[in-house]
């Protein structure tokens, strides 16, 4: 289980500006690192480089898209798991309780609404 969790709200791109997911996810050293890219009109995109598994939480006000870009992610819901590999997508509806799990070093994109807070309401 991660025991600590490293996230970063301040967003470090601008319209305009490229963004290297790659390179970013690749200098990350941390178990369980999250940080926001870009702001789009009124959503957040943020990056997850992911190892061991974050707290049950849920949105109250705001769905959380999770895609898969490298590794393995199991998003936990009640009742049921769901398994995304590489290329794959989910969407946490708001208000749904929700823990995520990565058995290896994973790298997510997450896109929710700019007010979400990381750690859920």
């Amino acid at each position: 289980m991660a025991t600590s969790y490293s996230i970063h709200t301040d967003v470090k791109h601008r319209p305009l500006e490229k963004i290297d997911v790659g390179a970013t996810a690749a200098a990350c050293t941390e178990k369980w690192w999250n940080q926001t890219l870009v702001r789009v009109n009124e959503s957040v995109l943020r990056l997850g480089v992911l190892e061991g598994e974050f707290h049950w939480h849920k949105h109250d006000d705001e769905d959380e898209l999770f895609l898969v870009e490298e590794g393995k992610l199991f998003v936990d819901l009640e009742g049921k798991t769901i398994e995304l590999l590489p290329h794959q997508a989910f969407v946490v509806p708001k208000g749904t309780m929700h823990r995520t799990r990565a058995p290896k070093r994973t790298v997510v994109l997450m896109m929710a609404s700019a007010g979400v807070v990381p750690t859920g309401d």
